[in-house]
């Protein structure tokens, strides 16, 4: 691979660097919407209080159902996130976790957590 294709240093450091900002936005989100358990890792989406009106209740359920939607997002991206930081410090970043071949800049620059290259995610998903 060329190296105007691979990554640099300043490239993994820069990314890392709005990772680490992109997954403490993350975490600030999840605040507004779960609830933590007294032990700090069961988390339960918050249900909004607005009234007993029939309106206010229809209000409440499409809130909850959004914020149900939000935190799955969330927990993925989150999750995405840590494996990559994790990747960036265990030196495996910008290799593809099936043919261990660098994934090409461009694509780690569109897709910072992407784990894989495309010919080895396509294959994956024609398989499903």
């Amino acid at each position: 691979m060329t190296k105007e294709r691979e990554l640099t240093k300043e490239d993994i450091s820069k990314i890392k660097g709005e990772l680490i900002d992109r997954r403490a936005q993350i975490l600030k989100d999840l605040e507004d919407i779960v609830d933590k358990k007294e032990d700090g890792k069961n988390l339960k989406v918050k249900f909004p209080e607005y009234g007993d009106k029939s309106d206010e209740n229809a209000q409440e359920i499409g809130e909850y159902t959004t914020n149900l939607a939000t935190d799955k997002v969330l927990e993925g991206t989150l999750k995405d996130i840590d494996s990559t930081l994790k990747r960036m410090e265990d030196g495996t970043y910008g290799a593809c976790k099936y043919c261990q071949k660098q994934i090409p800049k461009k694509r780690m620059l569109a897709r910072p957590v992407a784990s894989a290259c495309i010919e080895c995610k396509t294959k994956l998903q024609n398989q499903l």
